[in-house]
């Protein structure tokens, strides 16, 4: 079987997929990059922080019922 990955089912190819990165680079360019992607790894952390402490009270709340 064929493995599944974000960009086979986006359509993306290399072609477009080098056409993005260029226009990041030409957009913010190389010395902003660094600081966008170290930005969106903080947020990731975060979103997975609040997602486990949630995934926690749930579970609290159906171990205890009052």
């Amino acid at each position: 079987m064929e493995s599944i990955t974000v960009l086979g089912i986006m359509g993306l190819g290399g072609q477009e997929i080098f056409l993005v990165a260029l226009f990041v680079l030409l957009f913010f360019g190389a010395k902003k990059i660094p600081e966008l992607m170290r930005g969106l790894g903080q947020g990731i952390n975060e979103f997975k922080s609040a997602t486990k402490d949630v995934k926690e009270n749930i579970e609290k709340s159906m171990e205890d019922p009052k």
